[in-house]
């Protein structure tokens, strides 16, 4: 015990003379913390810029044009030419415009079948996603008010136009994000996987910086020239650091933010206290397969970038070629995303996602498997540290 005081005693000096570690890791964190929850603050996109080339220039099309505009999610930009619309589309400065072809009206009143058509650009995920419903909204909407005046003109009520034009009635209910709130289902895991980026990194930095440097043996002395002890007693203040700022992160988005949690906190503690572990493992386990800085720092880095797409929350994971589903069981995001839904969402206990903290486990004896190799590294420091 004492050998790992005196490691955990040199850690916080390098600690103190190095303020890398504290910016890397509070102040990266809260950097994106202010960042993601000021950008997402309003909850949903609003005042999409939606181009209108108005070719018809009739009460219908002005009237199309004005309800698309009142909409929430668009703001209606008008243009005469449909070339320059689409230079405004390529360039970014609208996310997608609609064509109201001349004629529209007057084929409506003869009972003909107008083309209406709509371009968005979906290189803007999110901006184009939501134009295209908006735009979708309103035809199906102008659509069933075409229909609604042909059959009253007909003679019938209104209890029949729209069992007419609607026979089946949506009744539709969000759960877990009744708001649609973008934050709630991105921020949740956005900034777990960031702490993940952090604790891999300043894992890989920390262990790989006393080869780097040439300090690995006066570490080996101190800890009695056991690896174990050497290992546990640098990692533990690190451990300590990435532990409490992932329950304050958790802290800050369930109880302060207020974002949706049908389950219990304390699970979700024990979600991120088990993410932070694991990532810290791998972290290690990576600097062991590559005991060389510049390497083991690249490496970790494109890990804790493919976490963000392989963990599926932006695309599903069981959309995925069946070889990339099974490649995605190594990353610790990955589970803690199952956690998460599964708690927040349903609020269902251990009982269904105990599968997901056993995979987290495993992740604690990756470093077991290859310990002797960085044992060595320290001992011999054959490697070369730039």
């Amino acid at each position: 015990m004492r050998n790992i005081l005196d490691v955990v005693r040199r850690e916080l000096q390098i600690i103190r003379k190095r303020p890398l570690y504290v910016l890397a890791s509070v102040g990266v964190l809260t950097v994106n913390c202010i960042f993601y929850l000021t950008f997402f603050q309003d909850g949903l996109p609003h005042d999409l810029p939606i181009g209108v080339v108005d070719q018809d220039r009739s009460s219908t099309s002005r009237s199309f044009a004005t309800q698309l505009d009142a909409t929430q999610l668009g703001r209606v930009i008008y243009y005469d030419d449909l070339h320059r619309a689409r230079a405004d589309m390529q360039s970014g400065r609208i996310t997608s415009f609609v064509v109201l072809p001349e004629g529209l009206n007057a084929d409506i009143q003869a009972n003909r079948q107008p083309h209406i058509g709509y371009y968005v650009n979906s290189l803007y995920f999110v901006g184009g996603a939501l134009a295209y419903k908006d735009i979708l909204t309103m035809v199906n909407l102008t659509n069933g008010a075409v229909q609604r005046e042909v059959l009253r003109a007909k003679g019938m009520n209104e209890r029949e136009i729209r069992a007419r034009i609607q026979p089946i009635v949506l009744d539709q209910h969000q759960i877990g994000n009744p708001a649609t709130n973008y934050g709630v289902y991105l921020n949740g895991v956005i900034l777990p996987g960031i702490l993940q980026m952090i604790v891999i990194l300043i894992t890989i930095y920390a262990v790989g910086s006393e080869l780097k440097y040439g300090t690995s043996r006066h570490l080996m002395n101190k800890a009695g020239g056991s690896i174990e002890k050497a290992l546990l007693g640098k990692l533990l203040p690190y451990n300590v650091i990435f532990t409490v700022l992932g329950i304050t992160l958790e802290l800050l988005l369930f109880h302060w933010l207020r974002y949706p949690l049908k389950g219990s906190f304390w699970a979700m503690a024990l979600n991120i206290l088990l993410l932070v572990s694991a990532s810290e493992a791998l972290g290690l386990f990576i600097i062991e397969l590559f005991p060389v800085l510049r390497l083991a720092v690249s490496v970790g880095a494109i890990i804790s970038v493919m976490g963000f797409s392989l963990a599926g929350f932006s695309l599903p994971v069981e959309a995925m070629p069946p070889y990339v589903q099974g490649f995605s069981v190594i990353f610790p995001l990955r589970h803690y995303y199952l956690i998460h839904a599964q708690e927040t969402i349903f609020g269902g206990g251990f009982p269904f996602w105990w599968k997901e903290v056993v995979h987290l486990l495993l992740f604690l004896l990756l470093p077991a498997t290859l310990i002797r190799r960085l044992e060595k590294a320290y001992i011999l420091q054959n490697y070369e540290r730039n």
